[in-house]
């Protein structure tokens, strides 16, 4: 039977584009190999990388969309905890990333003069240790708050590996292709802290109690890659250490509180830099905890679409978005690149809030997705940003700046989500959803303020660019 000429370009239309594909997604595997970056660069990226493959499997346990639903579905039950007490729990365990942040200061201050990799090392050993102790929890009021302390001891201890890794990438990956480094790194984070969200989930589903062994084998994961990464060279460490040693002691980090008002009053562009910030970051931290209250209280999901919402979803959805934030990251001042991606977080707020008020189910779902492209370009943002003011002997101290604004922020954003959620309850029964719309107003209010302060910005460089006197100005900026 001889084909029509229709069909038989239909035919070689879906051959075509499947070979596209193909070819597109072996370039996209092929562009995390190490031998894509300059030889200098290859061994220490290729030991992060294998160890980006396990150490998620710890932190995928005990992320804030994954252990905030298995708090409010595992402990519903339990009749010693009213449900205003679990409410507030499932805001605690949400809290827990950001609040650990407030510590900050006290690991720069630890590591200061000292080996970084160590320190990193130590501390994700000693985050594995608090992840296998939640599964020692009972679902009980006891064990809810042997859960909630483990999960902050896990999230304290991961705070310093975060604080001391911008170092370590500042030193090991020069400005332009840092932004893509981290970006294939925080991809492969991504993917694996899918997965354990959607194994968890499914088991949660299937046995309430499976935590018990599933979190002892994502600290056992967690264990493996700490011994990879064990063995990543910090280039230039001792220069770094003489530098930090020989900075002023006014820009030594201390555990003291007043140092963040040292390097934001020291730093006016960094400043305003952080106001705009905290009002952004309020509003995306408050999302977090109502949500996972809202799927199991008004729309009564289990834990595996619950946590396909809350966490599998934008963590796979990461992976496709992070290519296109790391390349206007890696040309971008981190003002400007702010005042674009902030709007990917009001449109997902949007969504988020049309979806709880309408009772649309889909647009969750859609929404969770939208969640995803902006988290790719806020991991990246937050955890490379300082370093457009920092400089290198001070690049901690700036993060710790940063990491203490937003600890502040998870002490306030996700009790205030949940405290007016309760409030709006007490109100009128349902219209708790409407959490959602301060929410959307503070992303909107900071996605506004980053427009604002890049085009002044940009009003002061471009008289610069034209005028070599006034050259240490666009310095300052840059």
């Amino acid at each position: 039977m001889r084909l029509s000429t229709p069909t038989l370009g239909v035919r070689m239309s879906l051959f075509q584009f499947a070979t596209t594909s193909f070819r597109g997604m072996r370039a996209a595997i092929a562009s995390f190999h190490p031998k894509t970056l300059p030889p200098m660069l290859r061994a220490s990226y290729g030991r992060e990388l294998v160890a980006w493959w396990f150490l998620p499997l710890m932190l995928g346990a005990i992320e804030g969309g994954v252990i905030s639903v298995i708090v409010k579905k595992a402990f519903a039950s339990v009749e010693s905890i009213s449900p205003a007490q679990l409410n507030f729990a499932v805001a605690a365990v949400t809290a827990a990333p950001s609040l650990a942040n407030i510590t900050s200061f006290m690991w720069a201050s630890v590591t200061h003069g000292r080996s970084k990799i160590k320190f990193i090392t130590w501390m994700q050993i000693a985050t594995a240790v608090c992840v296998g102790a939640i599964a020692l929890a009972p679902r009980s009021l006891s064990g809810l708050i042997l859960l909630t302390a483990a999960v902050y001891a896990a999230r304290i201890c991961w705070t310093g590996v975060i604080l001391i890794r911008t170092a370590v990438w500042r030193n090991n990956y020069p400005r332009a292709d840092r932004a893509r480094i981290a970006g294939k790194l925080a991809s492969v984070q991504a993917i694996v802290l899918c997965v354990v969200a959607f194994a968890l989930g499914l088991a949660m589903d299937a046995n309430e109690l499976s935590f018990h062994y599933l979190f002892p084998l994502a600290a056992v994961g967690g264990l493996i890659g700490t011994a990879i990464y064990g063995k990543v060279r910090f280039r230039g460490q001792r220069r770094l250490m003489r530098a930090e040693m020989a900075g002023a002691q006014i820009e030594r980090p201390s555990i003291n509180p007043v140092s963040v008002y040292r390097v934001l009053a020291g730093d006016p562009l960094f400043r305003r830099f952080m106001i705009i910030m905290f009002v952004f970051g309020l509003g995306n931290i408050m999302l977090i905890a109502p949500t996972a209250i809202i799927l199991q209280d008004v729309f009564a999901l289990g834990y595996w679409p619950s946590i396909l919402i809350t966490s599998a979803i934008p963590d796979i959805a990461m992976p496709f978005a992070i290519p296109l934030w790391a390349r206007l990251l890696d040309r971008a001042h981190v003002v400007q690149f702010r005042s674009i991606h902030a709007w990917s977080y009001v449109t997902a707020s949007l969504g988020m809030l049309i979806a709880v008020t309408t009772g649309q189910v889909w647009l969750l779902f859609c929404s969770a997705v939208i969640v995803g492209i902006a988290d790719a370009g806020g991991v990246l943002a937050w955890n490379l940003g300082h370093n457009d003011f920092a400089k290198d002997h001070n690049a901690s101290q700036y993060m710790g700046v940063h990491v203490t604004l937003t600890g502040i922020r998870g002490l306030i954003a996700p009790f205030l989500g949940v405290g007016i959620y309760q409030l709006l309850e007490h109100w009128r029964p349902g219209s708790g959803v409407w959490t959602f719309a301060p929410c959307l107003a503070l992303n909107f209010i900071g996605a506004l303020g980053f427009g604002t302060m890049w085009r002044s910005m940009s009003a002061i460089r471009a008289p610069s660019a034209r005028s070599t006197i006034a050259a240490p100005v666009a310095g300052k900026l840059l």
